[in-house]
């Protein structure tokens, strides 16, 4: 005796249903109802023991007593027709209304397409070594075309208004100057300073045992003059205020801000990028110059505790050691390093999606890629350095 909801389920007009016969050797399926999410839990088995059923040459699939059809429903008939063709038995589909028609070859289209990408042949690893080697290289060039466009757009001035002459905007550059140089000092007074005491302590203790202490005042006069003092900043700027441009132009991006600026007629290399390319390159210099009093005064006081030295010893020596030259090669390098951090950021700021996570991700690679570059330039310009003997 059948249960009150399965009866109902059986005179139910819209309850999908599935009729089978055989005529002259071809299986013929009619299906009739509708074919829904919702409803066609109730014919799941009755299809898979379809699809399983290896008589006839052919199978007709009449779809003219079918009311609604959705997406379920359509993969539910996509999944009979490949079972079929699996085992090499012809599948017609007929009756079918032009709105199933259409969501049908759609199914089809899909499932085919997701059977080519499954059964596509992994290429082997040194294709994809070259294939990613090759993607980078284009990811490379286009970041130097977007890094020249910034560059020289910063180089003919602020351009406030797009094609409208020139206008720079004072307070912003004061103000990012405020934020990236004078917010920094801290930071970078702090850990100079340690760098500083470190490079002093290994030197004076090495040098003790050939009694050649006080040549760690040369060790590191040349050595944070020249390369630590600069490099460090660089590397702290980076970190902090190369991350902070991204962040910045990246959110203003994610918002549609930067396109709002264009609509308007602004300029955003000129309203976001030029402020802060500005403040960078005054900022660094003289950041530069605070790390390495700061580093010297750390390697000052380490000496005199650990080897010694008194100050007044330490600067003598010092005078010595060093000339206009050694303090220039450091600073000469700054403005081109903040360059570099700055078009980074900027660059990998522009390059932000829409989503959360990529924000993340270029912030990540701003601050790795502004890093990688800086290290590259300052041996870059240490051979050069040694080549016209300065």
């Amino acid at each position: 005796m059948l249960s009150k909801s399965a009866s109902s389920a059986k005179t139910d007009p819209a309850h999908p249903r599935i009729e089978t016969r055989e005529e002259g050797g071809d299986v013929i399926a009619t299906l009739s109802g509708n074919w829904t999410t919702r409803r066609i839990s109730a014919v799941d088995a009755e299809m898979r023991a379809l699809e399983k059923r290896v008589s006839g040459k052919r199978m007709v699939v009449d779809l003219s007593g079918v009311g609604r059809i959705d997406t379920s429903g359509a993969w539910l008939l996509e999944r009979l027709i490949d079972a079929n063709r699996a085992r090499g038995v012809e599948t017609l589909v007929n009756g079918q209304s032009k709105a199933a028609a259409t969501l049908l070859d759609e199914v089809e289209r899909s499932n085919s397409a997701d059977s080519d990408v499954s059964s596509r042949k992994q290429p082997n690893v040194v294709t994809r070594f070259f294939e990613a080697v090759g993607r980078r290289m284009y990811s490379i060039r286009d970041d130097m075309v977007e890094a020249m466009f910034i560059l020289g757009a910063t180089i003919r001035g602020g351009q406030m208004k797009a094609g409208r002459g020139h206008s720079v905007n004072v307070t912003a550059i004061v103000h990012q100057i405020d934020r990236m140089g004078v917010g920094a000092i801290p930071v970078v007074l702090l850990m100079s300073a340690i760098v500083g005491a470190i490079v002093a302590q290994q030197g004076a203790f090495q040098l003790s045992y050939f009694g050649a202490d006080i040549f760690v005042v040369d060790l590191v006069g040349i050595l944070v003059l020249r390369e630590l003092g600069v490099l460090m900043t660089a590397i702290m700027i980076a970190g902090r205020s190369g991350s902070a441009i991204t962040a910045e132009i990246g959110s203003m991006k994610m918002r549609e801000e930067v396109d709002a600026l264009q609509v308007i007629g602004l300029n955003p290399i000129g309203v976001l990028v030029f402020p802060r390319l500005v403040a960078l390159v005054i900022a660094l210099p003289c950041l530069t110059i605070a790390a390495n009093f700061a580093a010297i005064g750390g390697a000052i006081l380490v000496t005199w505790i650990y080897s010694d030295i008194p100050p007044a010893a330490f600067i003598d020596r010092m005078r010595y050691a060093i000339d206009v030259s050694t303090i220039f090669a450091g600073l000469i390098k700054a403005p081109f390093m903040a360059l570099i951090i700055g078009i980074i950021a900027s660059v990998e700021g522009l390059k932000v999606g829409g989503s959360a996570e990529s924000l993340g991700l270029q912030v990540t690679s701003s601050v790795v890629k502004s890093i990688f570059v800086v290290v590259i330039l300052d041996g870059l310009f240490a051979i050069f350095y040694a080549s016209i003997g300065f």
